[in-house]
């Protein structure tokens, strides 16, 4: 029913712009996105996205309409990895999301907060606490000090309600970001650009992931090199890894982890 009144709408392309039905396409859109998320169904709003985005009203329809779109679309982004995608379409549902709309504004934190910390960007903890989202208080710091064992064991304590909200696997990918800071702290304390790989594997058991032996560092840390989070190399005969004497760490936001 709903996909027959959106072709109508979506059809009425020779009626007068102040009359046509297009104007009723977002709302029906929004209504079918709900439809699609629920029964796990996103591969249907792709068509959905397309007729809007070459609309010549797409940004003429109420704020309302505009927001809860965009809040569906950045939803979408997000499990498609496409965090930037995300994080400009959840950040402009917040930004003009009524701001007596408290309970909405939590939602729409709920999948911006996880976004904005996987592009390097980490919520303030006044607005945790503010939309009563403690559950990300301990990821936000853990990821920012590289304290993965606190980051496991949060995501583990609060594993209810991030599966409940569909975050649990994007919260996952957020350890390698909590590596790459661990693995920054120990080259800013020994301050050398020739690195003894025990180095990392020690950090790493001493911070509970104690079957991490040294082969397995390696891989992680070649890894990270791969993907642009590090500039250096490994030397597998020394069992060191060399970095760049100009920057050794990238900054996380220029590169994406949909390689996790």
């Amino acid at each position: 029913m709903l996909m027959a009144v959106f072709r109508v709408c979506a059809g009425d392309s020779r009626t007068s712009l102040e009359y046509t039905k297009r104007w009723g396409m977002m709302t029906i859109i929004n209504l079918l996105f709900k439809c699609y998320f629920q029964t796990n169904k996103l591969h249907l709003c792709k068509p959905l996205i397309r007729t809007i985005e070459s609309s010549n009203i797409k940004n003429e329809y109420t704020i309302a309409d505009r927001v809860t779109y965009n809040y569906f679309v950045g939803k979408k982004y997000m499990y498609e990895n496409e965090f930037k995608g995300a994080e400009k379409c959840l950040s402009f549902a917040f930004e003009n999301c009524h701001r007596n709309s408290v309970r909405n504004k939590r939602r729409i934190l709920i999948y911006l907060i996880p976004v904005k910390i996987t592009l390097g960007n980490m919520p303030k903890l006044e607005l945790l606490r503010k939309y009563n989202l403690g559950e990300f208080q301990g990821i936000v710091t853990s990821v920012k000090h590289g304290d993965i064992r606190t980051l496991n064991a949060t995501i583990e304590k609060y594993s209810r309600f991030f599966i409940q909200e569909g975050i649990y696997l994007v919260l996952e990918k957020l350890k390698v970001i909590a590596l790459r800071n661990l693995f920054k702290k120990i080259y800013m304390i020994v301050s050398l650009h020739q690195l003894d790989v025990s180095l990392f594997q020690c950090a790493l058991n001493y911070l509970g992931l104690e079957d991490v032996d040294g082969e397995e560092t390696e891989c992680i840390l070649a890894n990270m090199i791969a993907d642009g989070y590090i500039k250096g190399y490994l030397s597998e005969q020394h069992k060191k890894m060399v970095v760049s004497k100009v920057t050794a760490f990238s900054k996380v936001k220029h590169f994406s982890l949909s390689y996790i």
